[in-house]
């Protein structure tokens, strides 16, 4: 028989209730195990078959304590929600007269976050390239540069760029434009490539009209 005995002093010295401790080794002799949640745990000597556990009273616990531990789950979207949730955007902004403007715009306020999340922007040609590249890689499209050529190895909605293409690449056009301007280039986009080869596009950057060449 195992016992489970609750009380509020479990201490041989205790003047008033150290008997519990007296009572409870009466009790480990006559059944097989004994538990004993205890309010304050005081000093015992009890048999081998008594475990007692205390809500820590004699450490200046006021209750039994609460242990809590987070217990981390990752959250996994599945890819297609993804992919489903992008088709039904785009299809919502192609049919709106000014499609392509207002898709350009959304990529520009999308291009200022993304560049505004790396700090203090940079000012120099080469290193406002460079922050588009950053933030081009950071969003899945495998970037290489090459002066002012950015050839974008893979198109992250290639397969609404082709349904969509004012849209989806009026947005890619706009984030590349937000990120340029975010770092006060001199830079903007010329020409945007879409597919000249399967998956790839390829972007040509130049100067604004009227820009100086860069000190």
């Amino acid at each position: 028989m195992r016992l489970l005995v609750f009380n509020l002093v479990t201490d041989a010295d205790d003047p008033i209730l150290g008997f519990t401790a007296r009572w409870v080794s009466a009790l480990a002799r006559r059944v097989q195990h004994v538990d004993v949640i205890t309010m304050w745990r005081g000093r015992v000597d009890l048999p081998d078959n008594v475990r007692v556990r205390s809500a820590g009273r004699e450490r200046a616990f006021s209750r039994p304590r609460r242990v809590w531990e987070r217990v981390h789950r990752a959250e996994h979207d599945h890819p297609g929600e993804h992919r489903a949730l992008a088709r039904a955007l785009v299809s919502l902004v192609a049919v709106r007269p000014d499609a392509a403007a207002d898709a350009e715009a959304a990529g520009r306020a999308w291009g200022g976050r993304a560049a505004r999340r790396s700090g203090s922007p940079p000012t120099a040609e080469g290193g406002a390239v460079a922050e588009l590249a950053r933030v081009l890689g950071e969003h899945g499209f495998e970037p290489l540069v090459d002066g002012l050529d950015v050839t974008m190895r893979r198109c992250p909605f290639a397969d609404l760029a082709r349904e969509s293409p004012a849209v989806v690449c009026g947005i890619h056009r706009g984030l590349v434009e937000g990120v340029l301007e975010e770092a006060s280039s001199t830079l903007t986009v010329r020409d945007l490539q879409v597919f000249p080869r399967p998956g790839v596009c390829v972007l040509h950057l130049g100067r604004h009209e009227g820009a100086g060449a860069p000190d």
